[in-house]
């Protein structure tokens, strides 16, 4: 089988939910058989500048990148307000890396082209156009509009409130308009998919949560016997971290500082606004950007997840339990993951609660080894990347067979044959 993944970022390093999701589904496929090659945009944001692809892209027959300008721009987004036009969306239809798809589809067969994420849709036209024999399938990493939805209900300016509500309404319906686009919708979580099929989408689904790569890290259970500490990772041009994280820093962490002052906080991230990059607290220690975030969360006890909006599956959290870390997160964070709560995580929403369950964590801190442990079985048990990619790979093989027949038939009846 040969594969081509489309992708809307250069996935590497593996220091953000989205690149640990397509490294670890893509080097399964790999692994398994599959001829997997890769089509990134490379952006400014996520911009790859060396000359030799990382030894983490090695696993690709063939990468190929297209450099792309997905920078926001106020005129372009009035522009695209007036004319009802997704903003979030039109920032990544970008002619260049039309042209570059046009051409690698005219050099190549692929007997499946993977879209990562809603803002690849642009791009099903060209592929039916230039190949239109192969199966398309869009991973649906969120329900995108939700994010947005979620984040617009926690902006206190009015102003900006009404202008991201707009936004939001003009994703929403260019989700809604292009479920039924693709051959196969590949949801990460059954509550997306319900939510997806509430939304109008009444095509061929495949739930593939996220596999990640963590099988070279052992967690390190050496911390619940130090002294505890606190640790949040995760990139910060991602809005729904950056608003999790500073309601944890104003609401939270007053309340466990005053409980236990010799506690550290530990912040991480790439792409670190200036906000928090100079963000001054006692026992508050702003990393930015780490070179092993695998090392950076095996180094604490309990890794504090506090989002208040998103969608679809947190890699951040899978990742902490494959490491044995003790999850603290709120009832959005840990949607899609089957965790359940005072087992393998905990779970706490308004500012209150939540600080009494970091409390808990400090005043037990030899107990909560127990939680990692049981983080560490369940995500081996559930979120092996090898099982979810032969799962995969059964559903490709199948809708390919399928699309043969209905050909074959096709055919048949053109010919006149019986």
């Amino acid at each position: 089988m040969k594969l081509l993944l489309l992708s809307k970022k250069f996935p590497y390093p593996l220091r953000d939910g989205e690149s640990q999701a397509i490294h670890g589904l893509s080097k399964s496929l790999s692994e398994l058989g599959v001829e997997v090659s890769l089509l990134a945009m490379n952006t400014s944001k996520h911009f790859f500048e060396g000359t030799e692809l990382p030894k983490e892209t090695s696993h690709f027959k063939e990468v190929r990148t297209v450099n792309v300008c997905t920078k926001l721009k106020a005129k372009d987004a009035a522009h695209n307000l007036l004319l009802w036009k997704s903003y979030h969306i039109s920032r990544f239809d970008q002619t260049a890396y039309h042209l570059e798809l046009q051409r690698w589809l005219n050099e190549e067969n692929f007997d499946v082209i993977q879209l990562e994420t809603l803002y690849l849709a642009p791009y099903v036209e060209t592929i039916r156009r230039v190949a239109p024999d192969a199966l398309i399938s869009m991973r649906a990493h969120n329900v995108e509009f939700e994010i947005w939805q979620r984040v617009c209900e926690n902006i206190n300016f009015l102003p900006k409130r009404w202008y991201m509500r707009m936004l939001t309404s003009q994703l929403c319906q260019y989700e809604k308009d292009h479920l039924n686009t693709y051959d196969l919708l590949l949801p990460i979580t059954s509550r997306d998919d319900d939510h997806f099929r509430s939304m109008g989408f009444n095509g061929i689904s495949h739930v593939l949560p996220i596999g990640l790569d963590t099988a070279d890290v052992a967690p390190n259970y050496d911390t619940y016997r130090a002294a505890p500490s606190l640790a949040f990772i995760g990139s910060l041009d991602w809005t729904p971290n950056l608003e999790g994280l500073e309601w944890f820093v104003e609401k939270v962490w007053p309340q466990i500082h005053a409980a236990y002052p010799e506690v550290i906080f530990h912040i991480a991230g790439r792409n670190m606004p200036d906000s928090m990059r100079k963000l001054e607290r006692t026992n508050i220690i702003v990393h930015g950007e780490v070179p092993d975030s695998n090392a950076f969360l095996n180094a604490h006890s309990i890794s504090i997840v506090p989002l208040l909006s998103g969608s679809g599956m947190r890699a951040k959290i899978l990742q902490s339990m494959a490491l044995g870390r003790t999850v603290v997160t709120t009832s959005v964070g840990l949607e899609g993951i089957d965790a359940r709560d005072n087992k393998e995580v905990l779970i706490a929403d308004p500012p209150e609660a939540f600080a009494k369950v970091v409390i808990n964590c400090l005043a037990n801190a030899r107990q909560l080894e127990s939680i990692g442990r049981a983080a560490v079985q369940l995500f081996e048990d559930r979120y092996d990347r090898h099982n979810m990619a032969e799962r995969l790979i059964e559903t490709y093989h199948r809708q390919l067979a399928q699309r043969n027949q209905q050909r074959l038939k096709s055919i048949n009846k053109t010919s006149g044959v019986a």
